[in-house]
């Protein structure tokens, strides 16, 4: 569809958009997105570079307008007098959805304070994505960003975290992730199950699973990788999975001094397990022989 308008650029009524971008496969971009890019006064994004990319693939012949942390404080009253004055703005980030460990939180509190409208237009988030395919905890988490370069900062802040009843998010640049993972399985434990997401979306999307300390042990000897990095904690107290001949040991163990159903229940509690599929595994053991 290069070259092309790839959807009508409907009017927008006057307002602040925040968009969500894709964060490495540009197909996973929303409809109502492109709608929004294509119609908007004015698009502020943080890099015109990166952005350009993705309205090159979709045929959308717009001006970008840089808006990054170096001159958010200058272009924050500008773009609230533009929707102040009846134009829509659409807000971007180089991807993923805006003001997560990106610039806009500034001109997000300036638009809502003048009583003007701050619309989401919803799609990609690294944070989301990674924690979906981590297999930990999903009911309760905490957003932790990045953490501090400076391994007193870095070891303070982890230690503040330790107990957080949630499964904690990180994002990490390559070539901190050893470090980091060495600090969290130092501060929070060795023995935390954790997951290391990798160019989700991408050609070379890996999603590794692990303890911290398994983690920090694999990353101290890899080469440094490539790519944006997710680190995924699970909540103190989440034991590891058993392996599954561990679980028959167990198994063949407690049977040994009773019955079944009991050998059953005791490895559940033991394991975390359900008890009728480790029932049905002890049958299958005893048809074994």
């Amino acid at each position: 569809m290069v070259g092309q308008t790839a959807v009508s650029a409907r009017p927008l009524q006057a307002g602040l958009y925040i968009v969500s971008t894709p964060i490495g496969n540009l197909g996973d971009i929303t409809l109502r997105a492109l709608e929004t890019l294509a119609a908007a006064d004015i698009l502020a994004c943080e890099d015109t570079r990166v952005t350009r990319v993705l309205l090159d693939r979709y045929g959308i012949r717009r001006r970008a307008f840089a808006y990054h942390e170096h001159n958010e404080a200058d272009a924050t009253p500008r773009l609230v007098e533009a929707v102040a004055a009846g134009q829509s703005v659409a807000l971007v980030s180089d991807a993923g959805t805006p003001l997560v460990s990106d610039p806009g939180f500034r001109l997000v509190g300036a638009v809502a304070e003048a009583g003007l409208p701050v619309v989401p237009i919803p799609g990609a988030s690294a944070l989301l994505s990674a924690l979906a395919v981590s297999a930990l905890p999903t009911d309760a988490f905490f957003f932790a960003g990045f953490l501090s370069a400076k391994a007193g900062a870095r070891n303070t802040r982890l230690a503040a975290l330790k107990a957080v009843p949630g499964t904690l998010v990180f994002y990490e640049s390559p070539r901190r992730l050893a470090v980091s993972l060495a600090a969290m399985a130092d501060v929070l434990g060795p023995d935390r199950l954790a997951t290391v997401s990798r160019e989700l979306t991408k050609a070379f999307e890996e999603v590794r699973r692990d303890t911290l300390g398994g983690l920090a042990a694999h990353y101290a000897a890899a080469d440094t990788p490539k790519g944006e990095i997710v680190v995924i904690v699970a909540p103190p107290g989440v034991a590891p999975v058993p392996q599954a001949e561990d679980v028959d040991a167990l198994l063949k163990s407690l049977v040994a001094d009773m019955p079944t159903a009991k050998a059953a229940g005791e490895a559940a509690r033991r394991t975390g397990l359900a008890k009728a599929d480790l029932y049905k595994r002890l049958l299958a053991l005893k048809d074994e022989g």
